[in-house]
């Protein structure tokens, strides 16, 4: 029975930003027993807000938490501008352009427009940034915008949006473990590798139970 880590989160989700040195480590540790396969949850889908105002004063709140619970890096220059919205499909469909085009890129991708987006400060509704930022994964900016823009992925994507609202995905990051048809809860939220690992030595050692849903 094959046994599969499906890691739910957003590019632009503070928390999964928080999480990504864990879920470096975790691929490092069980990803050849167990392939870590990447599932992009949109976590705000087509939003027009700017981060100005109230809005901006609540998601600074957010990355102030991460920082101190995860001890990430945060660049807090963007509550300066008023050009930045957080509608998060492009970079999730960034995500998975890279993970159709180069799918063994597809997590340092991810955690390259994390990088981009919470250190840097770069827009990540411009394709150009996001087709530049694939770049050094071995895609040409034509190739990934060529991609990118397709009516296949966009759909794959909103695809994406629908398979963690059939999970049962309430927010991110999530992690699910699955063997065979038997799905399993991992995390939902941030959670230190030290308190998964020995989660993850047993269940990667566990035999199938019979199959059951996540709620």
């Amino acid at each position: 029975m094959n046994r599969e880590i499906i890691y739910i989160g957003d590019p632009m989700c503070s928390w999964c930003w928080g999480f990504s040195p864990v879920l470096k480590t975790i691929n490092e540790q069980f990803g050849a027993h167990a392939p870590l396969r990447v599932v992009v949850g949109g976590l705000r889908p087509g939003d027009t807000q700017p981060m100005t105002g109230a809005t901006g004063s609540y998601i600074r709140r957010h990355w102030e938490s991460v920082h101190e619970a995860t001890g990430q890096p945060f660049c807090f220059d963007l509550f300066e501008r008023d050009d930045i919205v957080l509608n998060t499909e492009p970079a999730c469909r960034a995500v998975v352009t890279m993970r159709t085009l180069r799918p063994a890129a597809t997590l340092p991708y991810f955690e390259r427009l994390h990088r981009a987006f919470y250190v840097e400060n770069l827009d990540l509704t411009d394709a150009g940034h996001l087709s530049r930022l694939a770049e050094p994964f071995g895609l040409s900016p034509k190739d990934f915008i060529t991609a990118f823009e397709s009516a296949e992925l966009r759909t794959e994507t909103v695809q994406d949006f629908q398979l963690s609202q059939r999970l049962g995905v309430r927010g991110f990051p999530t992690i699910i473990l699955r063997h065979g048809d038997h799905m399993s809860l991992l995390t939902a939220g941030y959670q230190p590798f030290e308190a998964l690992r020995p989660i993850l030595e047993q269940w990667s050692h566990r035999q199938p139970e019979p199959s059951s849903q996540v709620n």
